[in-house]
């Protein structure tokens, strides 16, 4: 069964249309990547899932589990099952990895399910500690400030430690493997395959193949100006690899050209 379902989504940003109808499906369990040059749509896409104010949806529609996603509030859609991991996580000085994720455990699991009791911070602290080892991550990290001088590769792990801890229905990747170097690029698909669940679906954004070599997707997706102008399997990321995105968009025809 499809898990999400999008259909003729456009939005638009300061009136400008960004996205020219974007229809996607993706199924329980199933692992997406959309591809696509910088300035495609990828991006605007991950943040109008998540209900960023600054895109506008003008059209189209978006299912998550039989819900509305376009209904939603970002907290709502939270705790749907929907998460997104940014490209640049922010950093928030004077609030620590433990609280950060002991507030983000509670609110969302607290709203998800009606026996939900608050966790206290000690029973928390034992709580995580697999999650910390699956990804990777000292414990020591627990006490620093969100994000406040980490590593790029420190700052996705904090990311992926949360999806682990959420366990999100859909996690929406946004360029995870941005800024990273191939060693902590191999580390976090590693962490991310580690904590993920058989019946967790995944969309991966990104402009390369290589994250595609740890994190192997079920169907490969194309954008380009906007718009998904092809689907399919890996032979597209190989496709990509030989002959880069120009050449691609040279082929398309005419009814998917955006002007």
């Amino acid at each position: 069964m499809a898990l999400l379902t999008i259909q003729n989504l456009k939005v638009e940003v300061d009136g400008k249309e960004i996205l020219h109808g974007i229809d996607l499906t993706v199924g329980a369990g199933e692992i997406h990547a959309i591809m696509g040059p910088n300035g495609s749509g990828k991006s605007t896409l991950a943040s109008t899932l998540m209900g960023h104010p600054k895109y506008k949806v003008t059209g189209g529609s978006v299912m998550l589990d039989g819900k509305d996603l376009l209904a939603l509030k970002p907290d709502e859609r939270a705790v749907a099952g929907l998460f997104l991991a940014f490209q640049y996580p922010k950093e928030i000085p004077g609030v620590n990895l433990v609280s950060f994720l002991r507030a983000a455990y509670n609110s969302v699991m607290g709203r998800r399910e009606a026996s939900f009791k608050p966790v206290p911070l000690y029973t928390f602290k034992k709580q995580i500690q697999t999650l910390m080892e699956q990804v990777q991550m000292p414990a020591k990290f627990l006490t620093r400030n969100l994000n406040e001088g980490f590593s790029g590769g420190e700052k996705k792990k904090a990311e992926i430690l949360q999806m682990a801890l959420l366990e999100p229905k859909l996690a929406v990747l946004d360029e995870t493997d941005s800024g990273l170097d191939i060693d902590a690029l191999k580390t976090i698909c590693e962490a991310i395959v580690a904590v993920r669940k058989p019946e967790q679906s995944i969309v991966m954004i990104t402009h390369y193949e290589r994250m595609l070599k740890y994190i192997q997707p079920d169907h490969i997706h194309i954008m380009i100006d906007g718009k998904i102008v092809l689907s399919g399997g890996k032979e597209l990321a190989e496709k990509l690899e030989k002959e880069g995105y120009d050449h691609v968009r040279k082929q398309l025809p005419s009814s998917l050209k955006i002007l």
